[in-house]
């Protein structure tokens, strides 16, 4: 069944990218490139919608069938207002008020369908504040839509980290939606490769880095792994995002301003191609991936908070590198 709902997956998201694109063309929903863009020529956007169409269509089937946790599936349902606003925002560029008003209210009912996050492993120590982690959650799927929004800068870079994401959560977990998931985007791939035929859009990286928190937080509740687990194999992007936006901070730029200071696209500017630069961001995924398998393996839960401390690490040098390639004061 797995494999077989995977290939329908993949196929149907390679045909619905198609009519997306297509309709894209008809109806001008393009993305105009500017100065601050990675791309010289108008693309279409909102083909990330595939996705969307996909995990729905078996998300509903599953619940139907009594696969899946009602709290998950109603949990799910929040995210129809951030795929309904990220379709506004690919057609009308909503203001960032607006955005962040909707998105708050999704992220809200998520957590209250979830139950939230009742504590959390710490190595050793097992934190249990209910209010400060429900806070913390709050915040945690807020930025989750945001930054997968910021990271959607470069053709298949998106596509790319949720397909491996989604695969080394199924390795971990052994759960067929991951495998939905993974199919999805690399069907939407297939056409968001460079030179891409289309964008993900705003709808489809919003939905992205909303549905990823809420994976994590389901399966922390489930009590299949710690959710370090989840902060690692997403740290090529939350950590690119986090300190980008901590040194524009420091500089004193306006953060709503479009720049291209993520180290991502600054390695693109340094002269690495969008593909190398996705395959690079793909291996650095995978090197993180292995510790963590084998700790989760072996059961060596106590060694999680170690192997996320060892990564950051990892980061930092893979982001210093880039410094030296690229000064973050010169973009």
């Amino acid at each position: 069944m797995t494999l077989t709902h995977g290939l329908i997956a993949f196929a149907g998201a390679i045909m619905l990218t198609y009519a997306l694109r297509k309709l894209a063309l008809q109806t001008s929903i393009l993305d105009i490139p500017s100065k601050r863009s990675s791309h010289s020529k108008p693309v279409p956007r909102g083909g990330g919608l595939s996705i969307v169409v996909i995990w729905y269509g078996f998300l509903i089937y599953y619940a139907s069938q009594g696969y899946i946790a009602n709290n998950f599936f109603y949990a799910n349902l929040a995210g129809l207002i951030i795929v309904a606003l990220g379709i506004l925002d690919d057609i009308y560029r909503l203001a960032p008020g607006i955005r962040l008003l909707f998105q708050s209210l999704a992220s809200i009912l998520a957590l209250w369908a979830l139950g939230g996050i009742e504590q959390i492993q710490l190595g050793f120590y097992n934190y249990q504040e209910p209010l400060t982690l429900h806070i913390a959650s709050f915040v945690g799927i807020l930025w989750a839509i945001n930054l997968f929004n910021f990271l959607d800068g470069i053709d298949g870079f998106i596509g790319m980290e949720t397909t491996f994401v989604a695969l080394a959560a199924f390795a971990l977990f052994q759960n067929t939606m991951f495998v939905i998931l993974a199919a999805a985007s690399l069907g939407f791939l297939i056409l968001n490769w460079y030179p891409a035929k289309i964008f993900m859009g705003d709808t489809g990286s919003t939905f992205l880095g909303f549905l990823l928190a809420i994976l994590a937080i389901h399966h922390h509740n489930l009590d299949q792994g710690n959710l370090l687990i989840w902060f690692i194999l997403t740290a090529v992007f939350w950590f690119d995002a986090t300190v980008t936006l901590f040194r524009r901070l420091q500089n004193g730029e306006k953060l709503s301003r479009a720049h291209r200071k993520h180290a991502y696209q600054r390695i693109v500017q340094y002269g690495l191609s969008h593909q190398k630069t996705t395959l690079m961001a793909l291996l650095i995924n995978i090197s993180l991936f292995v510790p963590l398998a084998m700790v989760y393996y072996y059961g060596l839960y106590h060694l999680i908070l170690l192997v996320f401390l060892l990564d950051i690490a990892v980061l930092y040098l893979v982001l210093k590198v880039i410094d030296r390639k690229k000064s973050f004061q010169e973009t």
